[in-house]
């Protein structure tokens, strides 16, 4: 059976439960990576801390890492219930994610890729692994960077972005599919900002290593 790894962004985490159910049931072992952007960004604000990026990535002082624990929390509870009895809640700091910190954004990391014996026995039994994006440190990581290097390290055959919008845009339209080569030059020359940023990195980074990668409806080719 093949192994599929979900991204869920943490806009939508709430209202994508029948598509993971529906994957899991028709034809894949499904592992579950959610974010909780917007939650994060919210609570930060209304306790007074400062919200900035770089390159998609959140800066995360402790005091920031604190909100991250508590909002990947929520999010990961929501989604388990919404999900069903399948699903095993599990956080990447007490599995074993593994990262390389990035100082320079605080208590960041970049994901490596591995595969968490937490999430092969969840697999085994025939259960969903929903994933918060912490690694050992902790470390703040990014979602979807996280999802990549967990396809990358299970050997998933596919790792598909859930998002609040249709897929990659280039001039007001979005894009069916993009070479690797092509997504990097753009990436290269800065002409995208904002989430989805990391996303495609993260797309580029998991099909060039063999997974085929999908953000919404666009496709990204090796």
């Amino acid at each position: 059976m093949s192994t599929i790894v979900v991204k869920v962004g943490g806009a939508v985490a709430a209202t994508v439960a029948s598509q993971v159910n529906d994957l899991a049931t028709r034809c894949c072992k499904v592992v579950v990576v959610h974010g909780a952007g917007p939650q994060i960004s919210a609570e930060m604000e209304r306790r007074g801390l400062a919200v900035e990026f770089v390159g998609g990535r959140r800066v995360t002082s402790p005091e920031a890492l604190a909100v991250v624990k508590e909002s990947f929390a929520v999010v990961n509870s929501t989604l388990c219930d919404a999900v069903g009895p399948r699903a095993v809640p599990l956080f990447g700091d007490e599995i074993g994610l593994a990262a390389r910190h990035v100082p320079e954004l605080g208590l960041v990391g970049d994901p490596l890729p591995c595969a968490p014996p937490a999430i092969e026995a969840a697999l085994e039994l025939d259960r969903i692994p929903v994933v918060a994006p912490l690694a050992t440190g902790p470390l703040n990581v990014n979602a979807d960077e996280a999802a990549s290097a967990l396809a990358i390290g299970l050997g998933a055959d596919k790792i598909l972005f859930l998002t609040d919008v249709p897929g990659l845009l280039l001039e007001g339209s979005v894009v069916p599919s993009i070479a690797a080569g092509t997504a990097e030059d753009l990436l290269d020359a800065g002409e995208l900002e904002g989430g989805i940023v990391p996303k495609l990195r993260a797309a580029v980074t998991a099909a060039k290593l063999g997974v085929e990668a999908e953000i919404g409806e666009t496709a990204v080719m090796a």
